[in-house]
């Protein structure tokens, strides 16, 4: 049985000064914290651009205390015909399976319907994330990708 979050997790949009921490978590899993360092800060603020991205983005959080534990950025796109899509997601391994990354992805699907971004593609990039992405809602859109056709859905 997968473990509840416990209750002194927050969630928040992140900002430049969560980048280390953000390109810390992201390191263990690839690359480099220097790697990630710059990638995040371009992501941020718009000079890392995925393909047929808008420069309109957002990072969230989740915080137990003053650390990083998990984070989800998305932005706005035309790539497959989607309104936006779920860039990155990423959850420290001693922290999964407690809902976070669930409750990041809701965050970021809250952000999304502000924006009037329904369909929302990702990358799951394995068959773990996949999984993942399955159990919370998304479909499969082809052969390396998956949506969510109304990312309102899930909320």
């Amino acid at each position: 049985m997968a473990q509840l979050p416990t209750t002194d997790i927050f969630y928040r949009a992140a900002t430049e000064e969560n980048i280390p921490q953000l390109a810390n978590i992201r390191a263990r899993n690839s690359g480099t914290e220097v790697y990630w360092k710059q990638r995040i800060t371009g992501y941020i603020n718009g000079t890392h651009n995925p393909r047929q991205s808008l420069k309109v983005r957002i990072v969230y959080a989740a915080f137990q205390n003053e650390n990083i534990v998990g984070f989800v950025a998305g932005h706005l796109s035309h790539r497959f015909n989607c309104d936006g899509e779920l860039q990155w997601i990423d959850v420290l391994v001693e922290r999964r399976r407690q809902r976070i990354g669930s409750t990041l992805i809701r965050c970021l699907a809250k952000w999304f319907i502000t924006q009037n971004a329904y369909k929302i593609c990702v990358d799951p990039g394995n068959d773990d994330a996949r999984k993942f992405y399955d159990s919370n809602g998304a479909a499969q859109l082809n052969q390396h990708w998956m949506y969510w056709e109304d990312i309102s859905a899930i909320l």
